[in-house]
């Protein structure tokens, strides 16, 4: 591919804000990218697709600073100066996704929304001075301008996952930049809050900032002038293929319920504080076998910490009860072994240097990375697992090297290694490519046949499989709906008959 065919701001008479010329990247002994010639104008919007493992993110890392090329050059020119370095970039330029969330996730600290904003204005993680007017002010017009108002006081740790992308977005927004990387955006956000940012996202292009997003949902990009590039093999394209084909959920099966008793888990008046914030209850609900459920609700309506406390990662305040009848002793270790799970926090949870096959094999034993000895079978699992979700190439590479999708693949994989009996998938889907999705998809009715039971938390139609038996819809915090499913009737202002 020529330097020409990537040259829009020479087409439309504008400057490029970032060039990129014959560029390669590697890490890890890894190639990330190379030979990439590109150029980001002044107030263009960039929309990149392409397979998970692809080249995407380590493309919007390159462009915001946070790695460097190996070979090739790479040419800056923000506020008019033209420079080779960096280090300007590293002071504006952020990538608003999954990676820049899971830096306050993986710490001990407690930060809050608005010291999130203040360390952001200066071009820091954390806010290390006191806040001069001008930035308690710009800190306001982020604020109202995102949404952000009532989180301010929050510990970033305790938002919802759409709630976090919220933040990282105005985090990104405070120095005023003149290039907003985008990875993945919508995933994570119910369909209120993808119109919501989408339109913040549209104001602030047609104020002249240019815009790049990777995105494996083009269907949901903002209502922008989009040029589309692929980005596949390390190599980014002009041409792009057909997505492949969706991977529509196949029609569950019902569970088997041989051997269980009625109740597979209940919970009885259970609420869940965190940093001192209700993010659920008070909660009365029962999972009965042979049922599978749908779990819908906006950002910040309790729906992951559900999962969570379903799960036994969390824990319901004095007065509440949860109990877990299908488990022979209510132990954490069996409790790990019993579920399968897979959520944004868990996915934030694995980003050491556990190889891709230590992530797989935890699932026996309920941990997570660290993998005692697996017996025969198990790795024969393990290897089936990985072949199928095509991520055989992952098993030896460590966690904290592989994009979003990669790690997503290992994770759904563990989830089903045990063949557990309650399934959980939290925005399960997010982060997989067509052929990804797919390949997981398949997995599902033989494991349902026998004996998994599925409980889908989603925001979209296209994440709720044919075969759901029930729907249970939340509202900050609060059982809003509960009752039998009703196909089609999956959005977030679903109302349905309440259980006897």
């Amino acid at each position: 591919m020529s330097a020409e065919e990537h040259t829009p701001a020479r087409l439309a008479g504008m400057t490029a804000l970032v060039t990129l010329k014959d560029v390669t990247v590697v890490a890890g002994g890894r190639t990330l990218l190379e030979n990439v010639t590109l150029e980001v104008a002044h107030g263009e919007a960039l929309l990149l697709r392409g397979p998970n493992g692809g080249g995407k993110t380590s493309l919007l890392r390159l462009l915001s600073g946070e790695v460097a090329p190996l070979r090739g050059e790479r040419l800056y020119r923000l506020g008019g100066q033209e420079q080779r370095s960096a280090v300007r970039a590293r002071r504006s330029l952020s990538v608003v996704g999954p990676d820049a969330e899971a830096f306050y996730l993986t710490r001990d600290w407690a930060v809050t929304v608005r010291d999130l904003l203040l360390g952001a204005a200066r071009g820091e993680r954390l806010n290390l001075w006191e806040a001069t007017p001008a930035e308690k002010r710009r800190v306001a017009d982020v604020a109202a301008l995102t949404g952000l108002g009532p989180l301010l006081e929050r510990d970033v740790r305790t938002l919802s996952h759409g709630q976090r992308r919220r933040a990282v977005l105005g985090a990104a927004l405070m120095p005023a930049p003149e290039l907003l990387l985008l990875d993945e955006f919508t995933d994570g956000l119910s369909g209120e809050a993808r119109a919501e940012l989408g339109a913040v996202i549209a104001a602030v292009h047609a104020s002249g900032v240019a815009v790049v997003l990777a995105s494996h949902r083009p269907e949901e990009a903002p209502d922008l002038p989009w040029r589309t590039l692929g980005v596949q093999g390390g190599r980014v394209d002009s041409r792009t293929g057909p997505a492949g084909p969706a991977g529509d959920w196949p029609e569950l099966p019902l569970p088997s319920t041989d051997g269980l008793p009625r109740d597979l888990v209940t919970v009885s008046s259970a609420e869940v504080y965190r940093n001192g914030h209700r993010a659920l209850g008070p909660l009365t609900w029962t999972w009965r076998a042979g049922q599978h459920w749908l779990v819908t609700g906006g950002n910040g309506s309790g729906k992951s910490t559900l999962a969570r406390l379903i799960a036994g990662e969390l824990h319901p305040a004095l007065g509440g009860q949860v109990t877990r009848p299908f488990l022979t002793r209510d132990l954490l270790s069996e409790r790990r072994r019993g579920v399968g799970l897979v959520s944004a926090e868990l996915g934030i949870r694995q980003r050491r240097e556990w190889t891709g096959r230590d992530v797989i094999g935890s699932a026996w034993d309920g941990t997570e990375g660290f993998t005692p000895t697996l017996d025969a079978a198990q790795r024969a699992e393990v290897d089936r697992l990985a072949a199928a979700l095509h991520a055989a190439d992952l098993l030896d590479r460590p966690a904290d090297t592989l994009s979003q999708g990669q790690l997503r693949r290992l994770l759904l994989a563990r989830s089903v290694a045990h063949r557990p009996r309650l399934l959980i998938l939290d925005e399960g889907l997010d982060f997989l490519d067509a052929g990804s999705r797919a390949a997981f998809l398949g997995l599902l009715p033989d494991l349902v046949r026998g004996g998994t039971h599925l409980m889908v938390v989603a925001h979209r139609t296209s994440d709720a499989p044919a075969g759901l038996t029930h729907h249970l819809h939340l509202s900050a915090g609060r059982l809003a709906s509960c009752g039998p499913h009703a196909p089609g009737r999956t959005s977030d202002s679903a109302h349905l008959q309440a259980l006897p």
